[in-house]
């Protein structure tokens, strides 16, 4: 019936894993775990490889890196049951009913469900709270605003799906890069997949530093601006993209191009302070892609 999949590289999800295992038990439902590290040779897989000892859960090791995307594809195509249940490794369920709350959605008439992000209310030590500011603001989301344009904010670290929509949906994606949750949601909507959001958050636990953030936010654009570039992303709800196109249509990315390039630095030194502007990483991103469009 319902087949959990994790992809992992170099963390340890011994306690994620027996927290799903003992709540699919317990509903008495027909599951299994699956859980792939993609190639990190980690210390770490000798913890991981206890959980083999869980019945219907299986942990392996891939030789070489192969990417988020090729290894969601690994996995989707080891599991035997109709239905995908993909968490990212550093997560962990909100609810003790977080397994209950998706099984109920089972067959329902929906395609994809995704049940959101969670961040926790204490503020975390400075070098993290860059990645804590946003989550808090764009991410942690109530389910029936993000319902409002479900293929909108999309983050693949907690959803469920169909099998066949999955590796259909994913096949599609063969870059290996940061940030493509974006083209996912794009395709999800061009293929006019049923989405539906619900309140069944996890919590993100594995908080970058500010600094590892900061460049992974750079990656995801240069992700996004590839997809746009390629006529990959016609269709989407990509607010970043979206302003992006109103900006060069009214030639005003010349402009954003030069303010990035003249306070770059005076931006960096805010958000990689104790006390960033969540709004100025906003502006931040917006003048970034401006620039990578013109510089390409």
């Amino acid at each position: 019936m319902l087949s959990i999949l994790i992809p992992t590289y170099n963390y340890n999800i011994s306690a994620l894993v027996k927290e799903i295992h003992s709540q699919c038990t317990k509903l008495n439902i027909e599951f299994e775990i699956i859980c792939f590290d993609d190639g990190s040779n980690s210390d770490v897989n000798k913890k991981n490889n206890e959980i083999n000892k869980l019945e219907n859960t299986y942990f392996k090791e891939l030789d070489k890196n192969i990417g988020r995307s090729a290894i969601r594809n690994m996995l989707a195509k080891s599991a035997k049951h109709e239905w995908l249940l993909f968490l990212d490794a550093d997560v962990m369920p909100k609810s003790a009913q977080f397994i209950q709350n998706y099984f109920k959605k089972i067959n329902a008439s929906y395609e994809a469900i995704f049940g959101g992000f969670a961040y926790e209310k204490e503020t975390p030590e400075n070098d993290s709270i860059l990645r804590w500011k946003y989550g808090k603001k764009y991410e942690e989301v109530d389910a029936k605003k993000r319902n409002l344009k479900p293929h909108q904010l999309i983050i693949s670290a907690n959803f469920l799906i169909s099998k066949e929509i999955f590796i259909k949906i994913n096949s599609l994606i063969n870059r290996k890069s940061y940030g493509l949750d974006n083209y996912f949601a794009s395709l999800l909507k061009q293929y006019n997949i049923k989405v539906f959001h619900l309140n069944n958050e996890v919590y993100h636990h594995g908080l970058e530093s500010s600094l590892t953030y900061l460049n992974k936010s750079e990656e995801c654009i240069n992700t996004l601006l590839w997809a746009y570039n390629q006529n990959k992303m016609s269709v989407h709800d990509n607010k970043l993209l979206g302003m992006f196109l109103i900006f060069k249509k009214a030639k005003l990315h010349y402009f954003m191009n030069y303010f990035h390039k003249v306070f770059k630095d005076p931006m960096k030194h805010n958000l990689l302070s104790p006390n960033p502007n969540i709004q100025l990483l906003q502006v931040y991103k917006l003048s970034y892609i401006c620039y990578k469009d013109l510089a390409s």
